[in-house]
């Protein structure tokens, strides 16, 4: 193929290669187990600088779907628990997993029920945007339980929302209804 896409048809390689000397580029065979092997005539650098671009944009648009990690105390206070669901919530939203971690200390780790109680807890409110990806299991010292961001579930709540959002305007909306006009 020459650079303009145009197919030359079966040529000989030194009669390819001065075809290619004559624009000033080069032959790159792009398909070698074909027969006969399949060149173009283009600008190498050129080629190489472009791929190079496409896979530095293609890897610029992944989602790095990181694991967040957030620890609790078994004795933890309700302003603590809702600030660090709060910010559980937030990780999941920004598409992270979330890695929860119940910390016991000293007698606390005979009581795995406490742990067990807060991770429901936890499960309960985030249910809707993130499913349980590991259930809670004791770990040493430590009771862990991952959850992960779920799609779907996110997606049918929106549309619950939007559904109970359209339904709550036409109920505001007054409804035109002929007045009876008092008689004289």
């Amino acid at each position: 193929m020459d650079p303009d896409g145009q197919q030359l048809g079966i040529k000989p390689l030194p009669e390819a290669l001065s075809i290619a000397r004559g624009l000033d580029m080069d032959l790159v065979e792009v398909a070698p187990m074909a027969n006969p092997p399949v060149c173009r005539i283009m600008d190498y650098g050129k080629f190489k600088f472009d791929e190079a671009q496409r896979a530095k944009e293609s890897r610029r648009r992944t989602v790095h779907v990181g694991l967040k990690e957030m620890k609790y105390r078994p004795k933890i206070g309700s302003g603590d628990f809702e600030t660090k669901t709060r910010q559980v919530a937030k990780f999941l939203e920004d598409g992270h997993k979330v890695k929860i971690t119940i910390m016991f200390r000293g007698r606390e780790v005979f009581h795995p029920e406490l742990g067990k109680r807060i991770l429901d807890r936890i499960a309960e409110q985030m249910d809707g945007t993130a499913k349980v990806e590991a259930e809670p299991r004791l770990d040493g010292r430590n009771m862990v339980m991952v959850l992960a961001p779920d799609k779907r579930a996110k997606q049918s709540a929106a549309a619950r929302q939007q559904l109970q959002d359209h339904d709550g305007t036409t109920a505001e909306q007054p409804q035109d209804e002929p007045q009876d006009e008092p008689q004289d």
